[in-house]
């Protein structure tokens, strides 16, 4: 571990991220600092007024850098609130969902990842706003994995099985929307399964979605799924392949809205947000400083993978 500097972190745990009580965080992380100049602070989330009470402790403290302890939820809602701040966020992938992490190279390895939150390096990415009060930092959707997400979340059973069986409700219920589409740059009117509103690559199972995706090039992608069948949709999480180019419409742009002729099911980051008829997204370019990989650690790590 390298010790240069003196930097105050401020840890942001959320103990039950992946629906279960997990390792104790705190003895975990001071381990890994047990030999380091750095200090360390905790604040553990509740799930109530959460945002509120990060905003206070960050002004008490006033860390060098944030690391978050979660899911894609918990890093979302911790990302919301540094926005615009020249405060760096490191993730530690803790949740049943790490999207945001698997899009950075991130690895779920406890000790790796606090590696990268120390010493990596400072990257700025964009975000979407959602509707003039969300963010989305990864990947939001209308339609047939919002519907996923909705069932696994009120799932009794976790883990694979529990997502097989969202998955089998879904397909049984999918049905076609119909949307009037508006870019920056062009009007359509579509009928599609799925419209996905992609800052990144791909999901946290893996599932690529927008493979020319970049989460810090100043635009966002709306992927527009027309067609899908049972057994695609089994390949895609299999083998992490792409969908079928001849089944998607994909529109680059820095704005969009989405107006759905009935209600839709809709989330963000993976958090199920409810039925809506209209969508508005506008990209927020370069404003989340997050750590990441050093460019030669991150060659050697895919050269592994």
């Amino acid at each position: 571990m390298q010790k240069d500097g003196n930097m105050k972190i401020l840890f942001l745990i959320n103990p039950v991220s992946g629906g279960k009580e997990k390792q104790n965080w705190e003895n975990t992380i001071r381990e890994y600092f047990k030999n380091s100049p750095h200090s360390m602070e905790f604040f553990l989330l509740t799930g109530n007024n959460d945002e509120a009470s990060i905003k206070h402790y960050i002004e008490c403290v006033k860390p060098d850098r944030v690391v978050g302890v979660g899911g894609d939820g918990t890093i979302k809602m911790i990302a919301d609130i540094v926005s615009g701040q020249k405060l760096p966020l490191g993730i530690i992938p803790a949740g049943s969902a790490n999207g945001m992490a698997r899009e950075l190279n991130i690895p779920e390895d406890v000790n790796v990842a606090l590696d990268i939150a120390v010493n990596g390096e400072v990257k700025a990415i964009d975000y979407i706003k959602i509707n003039d009060n969300e963010v989305c930092i990864h990947l939001s959707d209308l339609g047939l994995n919002a519907m996923l997400v909705k069932s696994f979340e009120k799932s009794k059973n976790r883990g694979m099985w529990g997502y097989g069986q969202a998955i089998f409700k879904m397909l049984i219920k999918k049905q076609k929307m119909s949307l009037t589409i508006k870019t920056d740059t062009e009007t359509i009117k579509r009928h599609a399964y799925m419209v996905v509103i992609a800052n990144a690559t791909k999901y946290g199972t893996g599932a690529i979605i927008n493979p020319g995706g970049d989460v810090a090039d100043g635009k966002f992608e709306a992927v527009v799924v027309r067609k899908i069948n049972m057994l695609e949709l089994f390949k895609i999480l299999v083998s992490h392949k792409p969908f079928n180019p001849n089944r998607v419409e994909v529109f680059s742009t820095t704005s969009i809205e989405i107006i759905s002729k009935h209600h839709a099911y809709f989330q963000i980051d993976g958090e199920y947000r409810g039925k809506i008829t209209n969508l508005k997204a506008t990209m927020v370019p370069a404003s989340i400083q997050i750590m990441v990989p050093k460019k030669a650690n991150e060659e050697k790590m895919q050269a592994v993978a």
